[in-house]
């Protein structure tokens, strides 16, 4: 900077300037007068001067005068040329008319292209220093963020002439650049933008998710839901190919809706255990441009299972009967029954699927993935109120699933003042302890919840599934439900049956702390077998075991479970973490230092430590985890107290901010240019660019303004000028 101008400037009125000229004349002729008085004293000579330097000063001051410094800079002012390197850029919709008079469709980034050569900008070279920047910084596909990348270019440079803006629009990412520009126009600088790409979206097929399970078990089917997202102006079938890291390729006909999205799934058995990646493919449409987004690959892990489940009845009646044949026969659940049989001197059974008693340990309790509760309450002798603290402690801290199964003994009003209160799904009627009975069988109806549940699936294909739940044998009894609580999901209501609040529900589930509670209103299931043998009965109750083990089986190790909600994590969710530690003893850890170490897909390490879950004798540990990444992320558990270690791993389904094939957003940019006074300028008119970046005057010189009327010397000037004229006065004896 070199100083080029020094001078004074006074900022007043006329007025004020002939008001001083009058005070500073009348003070002089008075202080004249004065001193004739006193007949010539010297002291009241030199009184009189002070007094007149003082009102002259203050008559000076009162014009407000500055010392005014003006700068100007030797170097060339910044032209800014800020081009787009986002992921969008790769869009092909860009039409180039070459000069053969041929066209040709190129890229968004190979579009601007001869704008980011030094050589474009040749012409301006001698009066502006034309630099070249890009946002992102490397192209990354975590979004676009223009307030950060407009925000950046204005601090990071001195005496910007203008920033020509080179994108397509696409902000997804932090603030309205708005906010960036209204900056830019306090400074009186343009942006000049160049929008690029079409303003309406290319013919694309795009699968958005895949939401595969965390892991399957050996032989079960897997429901794998997909959705994909159409920019096709018509309705097409397209068989959706699922392959799995083995070879093995299943094949799906879905119709995929014109211009909206299509949600789907796919039912995958495995044959073996193992860790498998299933890629699910869109095949590509004649019409569409984009290929590169109709595949989607993703992780699960398959398990040879042993669910451990525990049936707690009174009489052994058909519906119990039944269920415990069906667990029994199922390879991968092992059944303990207790049954409160009136009868009987004891509890217990005739074989070994029987139990003695209640489990009165909690690491005995703890091992249950799932407990059935039948027709059972406080009265005669069943559960006491410390068994319905345990039942409630293994749902809320150790993820175990809870069945209640009522019958027409009506003993589960009994439960109604006790810990397991919180946990029933509905409302009872207590005028109506036994429920309803009927000779004409009654029937089921799905909700619409009920159509897309995994546990009311009983056939392949939606259309099947209803028709199942249709021609199901009905049932002859239910229980006295009001309605269903706040929080919960009604899966079957009665399909004729209603009260003041709807129909009456009868499948209901609910989640509660850590674990899944459901809710089956008759003890007709076991009629499903009619005819069909147990093709809808077992897998009915297959479907149960599984969903409700399901969380609680993600990761287990000798003394630790670990696992978190939601169980399908989504990029830029927040997953609630859990753990389960036991002693070496078997005991659950009252308390100790648990940690996850998660590790993302680019190497980052976070550690979170794990919090006791509140009550400490069942070994629950809880935390929070910010996800950031989407991927497979590594997980180690480990326990200082106890020394075990788990390892484990989970996948984030994401969908990139930066998406290839949407339309461009030119209004983005037309506000910015219209908030800072700029011009847009299509791509191709490169005349209309140089001209109007020729005609930006050159940044304004720098002004620097001392304020000599308020500066803090001028006042203890005037301060230290009065007190020695009153001192004066005094001395001389004037006062």
């Amino acid at each position: 900077m070199n100083a080029l101008k020094q001078s004074f400037t006074f900022s007043t009125e006329p007025w004020i300037v002939g008001l001083s000229i009058v005070i500073c004349a009348l003070t002089i002729a008075m202080a004249y007068f004065a001193w004739r008085r006193s007949g010539y004293s010297k002291p009241v000579f030199w009184l009189e001067i002070l007094r007149c330097g003082i009102v002259i000063a203050g008559a000076f001051l009162l014009n407000q005068p500055e010392w005014v410094q003006e700068f100007r800079s030797n170097e060339k002012p910044a032209l800014i040329i800020l081009s787009d390197s986002s992921e969008s850029m790769q869009t092909k919709d860009v039409l180039v008319k070459r000069e053969s008079g041929q066209s040709e469709v190129q890229s968004r980034a190979d579009a601007i292209s001869p704008l980011l050569q030094a050589d474009a900008w040749k012409s301006l070279a001698s009066r502006m220093d034309v630099k070249f920047d890009a946002f992102p910084n490397g192209g990354t596909k975590d979004g676009t963020d223009l307030f950060a990348a407009l925000s950046n270019t204005i601090e990071s440079s001195q005496r910007i002439l203008g920033v020509v803006l080179i994108s397509d629009g696409d902000w997804n990412s932090g603030q309205s650049p708005v906010n960036a520009a209204m900056r830019y126009r306090a400074q009186g600088i343009p942006i000049i933008s160049i929008p690029t790409g079409a303003s309406t979206r290319l013919p694309d097929i795009e699968l958005l998710s895949v939401d595969t399970p965390t892991f399957g078990i050996t032989n079960k089917a897997v429901r794998i839901p997909f959705t994909i997202e159409s920019a096709l102006p018509r309705d097409y079938v397209a068989n959706v190919v699922v392959t799995s890291s083995d070879g093995e390729r299943i094949n799906k006909e879905v119709r995929i809706t014109a211009m909206s999205r299509t949600s789907d799934s796919v039912v995958w058995t495995p044959k073996s255990d193992g860790d498998f990646t299933l890629t699910v493919d869109v095949p590509q449409h004649p019409d569409e441009l984009i290929a590169i987004n109709n595949s989607i690959s993703t992780p699960i892990a398959i398990r040879a299972e042993r669910l451990k489940v525990l049936v707690i009845d009174s009489f052994p009646r058909w519906e119990y009967r039944y269920l415990r044949n069906a667990l029994s026969r199922d390879p991968g659940v092992d059944v303990s029954c207790l049954l409160f049989h009136p009868n009987l001197d004891k509890v217990g059974g005739g074989n070994k699927d029987y139990i003695k008693e209640f489990p009165t340990e909690i690491e005995e309790l703890a091992k249950y993935d799932v407990v059935f509760l039948g027709d059972v309450g406080l009265d005669q002798g069943h559960l006491t109120l410390e068994q319905c603290t345990l039942l409630r402690g293994l749902v809320e801290y150790q993820a175990s699933g809870l069945v209640f199964m009522p019958g027409w003994q009506g003993r589960e009003h009994s439960l109604v003042d006790t810990p397991l209160d919180a946990l029933m799904p509905v409302t009872l009627d207590p005028s109506q302890p036994y429920g309803f009975g009927s000779k004409t069988p009654m029937r089921f109806e799905l909700t619409e919840a009920g159509r897309r549940s995994l546990l009311t699936k009983l056939a392949d294909t939606q259309d099947e599934n209803l028709d199942a739940w249709n021609t199901l044998p009905g049932f002859q009894w239910y229980a006295p439900v009001i309605r269903a609580k706040a929080g919960t999901e009604v899966l079957c209501v009665h399909q004729e049956m209603s009260n003041e609040y709807g129909r009456v529900p009868l499948l209901v589930t609910k989640t509660f702390g850590a674990g899944k509670v459901l809710f089956m209103g008759t003890d007709g299931a076991w009629r499903w077998r009619r005819g069909v043998e147990d093709k809808f009965h077992y897998r009915f109750w297959g479907q149960v075991v599984r969903w409700m083990a399901y969380q609680r089986n993600m990761a287990k190790g000798e003394s630790m479970r670990f696992y978190f909600s939601p169980d399908q994590p989504v990029l830029g969710q927040t997953l609630a973490l859990r753990a389960n530690v036991m002693e070496n003893n078997g005991e659950p850890l009252g308390s100790g230092d648990v940690t996850a170490r998660i590790e993302a897909p680019s190497g980052k390490f976070k550690a979170i430590r794990l919090k006791s879950g509140g009550v400490e004798s069942w070994g629950s540990f809880e935390g929070r985890y910010e996800i950031e990444e989407a991927g497979s992320h590594s997980v180690l558990l480990a326990c200082k107290q106890t020394g075990a270690t788990l390892e484990t791993s989970f996948f984030v389904q994401g969908t990139t901010k930066e998406r290839v094939g949407l339309a461009a957003r030119p209004q983005v940019l037309e506000e910015l240019s219209k908030v800072t006074n700029g011009k847009v300028i299509q791509l191709t008119d490169n005349d209309m660019l140089q001209a109007f970046l020729g005609n930006i005057p050159d940044p304004p010189s720098i002004l620097r303004r001392l304020q000599l009327w308020s500066h803090p010397l001028t006042i203890f000037s005037m301060v230290t000028a009065l007190s020695i004229f009153w001192i004066g006065r005094k001395w001389a004896g004037m006062i």
